[in-house]
């Protein structure tokens, strides 16, 4: 494409995955970035920010109906909500804010790219076929992702831009205050379980401890990302992405612990949310004596999506050789993704 790649705007640019894909885009030549979020945050060369309440359709056509330029919509967006059903209305109300304030203004609108999960694939609900395919069946509606899918079909039907899917696993990275970050809920309770002079348990279910299970991580997520919405041959297409390499906690735990110094004993199924509720003092205590950043309990973990993934006691792996199969040949050594945000995050003095 040249010089001029285009002007990318990403929203929900403080998540761990929109905020590595800003990261990304900023390294390549050419781009121009639009961060848009609830929070913003501060601009920095090629990249600005704005703060949107995209659950408000008024609030987003007066704040993105400036930006006439934008040919890449990268939408990473996500509203949490209590139940599957309730998933639905705010994250396709959110979506269709965006897309309609954005397509009437943007002459130049090449691309939308969707990020999804295996949810899609019914991952959430209980054992679904595996290595899921991104042809495979999808489960009894409603479902969010397959919505959103749904709506971006149907509005790019004699468009001039085109649509891309992107399907990871759970995705690791850095980003502080993320609902779905495991490798911070791993770090935080390691760290504690040293502070506590305990042992590493597992406590996930029983079952979940050896099954098969992938990881994304967000580095590569972002440049697959990138690759598919500029890859001609990728347009309108639905794709995984994943590091590449399977794994089984009951070989992973105990590296995990080591890279901590500790020792592992047996597993124990226990609610994380339910146990590390009352151990915000263990906490506020460590950031003292460590010399940590000061950042409140509430941000640096999420129990209860930990306990949500380590309750998989069924295998969670989709299969990812059709983005290879399109051009894309990235792949991350798990452990080694898992041991490097570990070293991060001490780096950037979150944990000790």
């Amino acid at each position: 494409m040249g010089m001029s790649n285009g002007v990318a705007l990403v929203v929900g640019a403080n998540g761990v995955i929109g905020r590595n894909l800003v990261e990304h885009l900023n390294t390549l030549e050419g781009w121009e970035i639009i961060g848009l979020s609830r929070r913003g945050g501060r601009d920095t060369g090629r990249v600005r920010h704005l703060s949107v309440d995209l659950l408000d359709a008024d609030d987003t056509r007066d704040k993105l109906s400036g930006l006439t330029g934008v040919t890449h919509v990268f939408y990473a967006a996500y509203q949490d909500r209590p139940t599957w059903v309730g998933l639905v209305p705010p994250n396709l109300a959110m979506l269709t804010n965006v897309v309609d304030a954005v397509e009437p203004v943007a002459r130049d609108l090449r691309h939308i790219s969707l990020m999804q999960g295996y949810k899609v694939y019914g991952a959430h609900l209980g054992p679904f076929r595996t290595p899921a395919r991104e042809t495979d069946a999808r489960p009894m509606p409603p479902e969010f992702m397959a919505s959103q899918q749904d709506f971006l079909e149907r509005r790019q039907r004699g468009a001039d831009w085109t649509w891309t899917a992107i399907r990871p696993s759970v995705v690791a990275g850095f980003a502080l205050g993320n609902p779905m970050n495991l490798a911070m809920v791993i770090a935080v309770y390691a760290a504690i379980s040293k502070e506590l002079g305990i042992p590493l348990r597992f406590p996930g279910k029983p079952g979940a401890y050896d099954r098969l299970l992938e990881m994304t991580d967000a580095g590569l997520l972002a440049r697959a990302t990138v690759w598919a919405a500029t890859e001609e041959r990728a347009a309108n297409q639905a794709f995984n992405i994943n590091n590449g390499d399977l794994f089984r906690w009951s070989e992973m735990w105990p590296k995990i612990a080591g890279h901590f110094g500790l020792e592992v004993a047996p597993p124990l199924p226990m609610s994380l949310e339910t146990v590390m509720a009352d151990k915000e003092p263990v906490w506020n205590a460590m950031v003292a004596k460590h010399g940590l950043q000061d950042i409140a309990y509430q941000q640096v973990s999420s129990w209860g999506f930990g306990d949500f993934v380590f309750s998989w006691d069924y295998d969670m792996f989709a299969d990812g050789s059709k983005a290879r199969r399109f051009g894309f040949h990235d792949f991350v050594d798990t452990e080694a993704m898992f041991l490097g945000i570990f070293d991060d995050l001490r780096n950037r003095k979150i944990i000790p």
